[in-house]
């Protein structure tokens, strides 16, 4: 092979790569947020989801775009990853929009007669519209003038390649097929652009170095190496990201094994179609996208089974949590063993509301971690009340009806520090930023002290029952909380504090409160948790 067919070859690749790159920078940016807005409407059904992914992916020509803006929803509590799989799914029909592309224009219209200008009139849109819509429209322009010129060289380039390897011996059925897969996923995963295998593969075809048969593995193999991508985009990543991009690998590869299913009965009629009589580029666009509709019609019932085996994969630490440990179902025929089930569930649920409140309340914490861990409490007070629920249908003893009460009571208590504690980063700024240095030092003294107080209203398997140290810093720290809020108001009359900062102050600090008497009650009616025979005298719980 001549150096020169080799440049052109590899040239051509890297000329299309930019240009997609290019198209797809220029096209999102000018969209702006009209994608966030067509995403945000997949949230009224699967359906929307299907055709909002299947628009976005041809629109902006980067099914890995959309996958990551799909994976930033779902994490913003926007999209449900029922609702994502469903754009997942319209993400690989939308990328078989490119190939529709080149087919019908890349190979049909003399190239050079509209790129050049395409790349004149996009850089001047860009000099003009500088980083506003219409420059980013330009620079889409001249990435799309760029895309093209790279795919003429590509097929110029193909067809001076079939004079120098023959390939009439080759075993185009069978394991010939198989090889040619394989050539397409290893394009697809080495470019990291299905687009450019894409267009390897056409041009190929139309050069008439290989016929149809083994075109279509290359793109069923081109289809299955996208997931590499996916995969590679979500190391280190949430749990939500990775089970998106488990969705995707498991689509691509139902929809690769469609392919090969229907390549394996159609091989040798395919090979056999005259290339003069029909335009083999067509027929691979076709093939394309009737595989991946194929590939959604099959999916598509069993969307919400893939979605509740996806949630039980790449779990987080604070989903995880979430689920019930020592609920067991079999010990509800004994309900003082069942009693004790829940007084342990409740245990470990302090624990993770203390752990969440002492981060809110202390130096600050991670906003979207407390979030999960709020969705995990929601569920495990839900899952508690359940269980009490049932208990409740047998036969009880006064001690156990007196007991199951104060376990609902407790985990609501338990549910609402939670809920303060994920209420609070909205007051970080308002509890650190303070202009008046002795109203800074008293806010940090009575957030030390709410710390403490929550140390000390933690439930643990070995504390002692005896609340009195808890309800003796409850009172002190009310104290506090009254003494400091005559200091702010002070500070607000003599204007060493604007009226704004300190009402936003006063409600962080009400917030705090509020979280400390939450915690204190949990303290004080935990007593009522112990079985009449381990319990010692304590304070009476007073905080109804």
């Amino acid at each position: 092979m001549e150096f020169t067919l080799f440049g052109d070859l590899v040239g051509g690749i890297g000329l299309f790569l930019l240009g997609m790159h290019l198209m797809t920078q220029g096209l999102r940016k000018a969209a702006g947020p009209a994608l966030k807005q067509i995403l945000r409407s997949a949230t009224r059904s699967h359906w929307r989801g299907l055709a909002s992914g299947t628009l976005i992916t041809a629109l902006v020509q980067s099914s890995s775009a959309v996958t990551v803006a799909t994976i930033g929803f779902v994490n913003a509590g926007l999209l449900s990853l029922s609702q994502s799989v469903a754009v997942i799914y319209g993400c690989n029909i939308g990328t078989t929009m490119t190939g529709w592309l080149i087919a019908l224009i890349g190979f049909r219209v003399q190239i050079s007669a509209f790129a050049l200008p395409l790349i004149g009139l996009g850089m001047l849109l860009q000099l003009v519209g500088d980083r506003r819509r219409l420059g980013h429209l330009g620079f889409a322009l001249t990435g799309f003038g760029v895309f093209f010129i790279g795919l003429g060289i590509l097929k110029d380039a193909f067809a001076g390649l079939e004079q120098h390897i023959d390939l009439s011996g080759f075993d185009y059925e069978g394991i010939g097929l198989l090889l040619f897969l394989l050539a397409g996923f290893a394009l697809t995963t080495l470019m990291q652009a299905s687009a450019a295998a894409m267009a390897v593969t056409l041009s190929l075809t139309a050069s008439g170095v290989i016929p149809l048969a083994p075109a279509a593995a290359m793109i069923i193999g081109a289809n299955v190496g996208t997931t590499s991508t996916a995969m590679i985009a979500v190391i280190g990543a949430t749990a939500n990201a990775k089970r998106i991009a488990g969705a995707h690998v498991l689509f691509n590869l139902l929809t690769g094994a469609v392919g090969v299913l229907l390549l394996m009965l159609l091989s040798s009629w395919l090979n056999r179609i005259d290339a003069t009589r029909f335009d083999l580029v067509i027929l691979l666009a076709v093939f394309h996208s009737t595989f991946n509709l194929m590939g959604v019609a099959l999916l598509w019932p069993l969307t919400d089974r893939l979605v509740a085996f996806l949630k039980q994969r790449f779990r987080t630490q604070e989903e995880d949590e979430g689920r019930a440990r020592f609920l067991d179902d079999t010990l509800l025929q004994t309900p003082t063993l069942a009693v004790e089930a829940v007084a342990r569930e409740i245990q470990r649920l302090d624990t993770i509301c203390s752990r969440m409140a002492r981060e809110a309340v202390g130096p600050g914490g991670n906003t979207e971690r407390l979030q999960a861990e709020q969705l995990s409490v929601d569920r495990l007070v839900g899952k508690i009340g359940g269980y009490c629920q049932k208990i409740a249908e047998n036969d009880l003893s006064s001690e156990v009806s007196i007991i199951l009460p104060t376990s609902l009571r407790i985990a609501r208590y338990l549910n609402e520090v939670s809920r303060l504690a994920c209420r609070l980063p909205e007051y970080w700024d308002a509890l650190t930023d303070i202009a008046d240095p002795t109203v800074r030092q008293q806010v940090l003294e009575y957030r030390q002290a709410s710390v403490s107080l929550i140390d000390a209203c933690e439930i643990s398997a070995a504390a002692d029952t005896d609340a009195s140290d808890a309800h003796r810093q409850l009172n002190e720290i009310e104290e506090q909380y009254q003494s400091l809020k005559g200091t702010i108001l002070q500070a607000t009359t003599a204007r060493r504090l604007k009226p704004d900062d300190a009402v936003a102050l006063l409600d962080a600090l009400s917030h705090i409160h509020r979280l400390d008497e939450q915690a204190g009650k949990v303290s004080s009616y935990w007593s009522g948790m112990i079985p009449l025979q381990r319990r010692q005298p304590s304070v009476a719980a007073g905080h109804a």
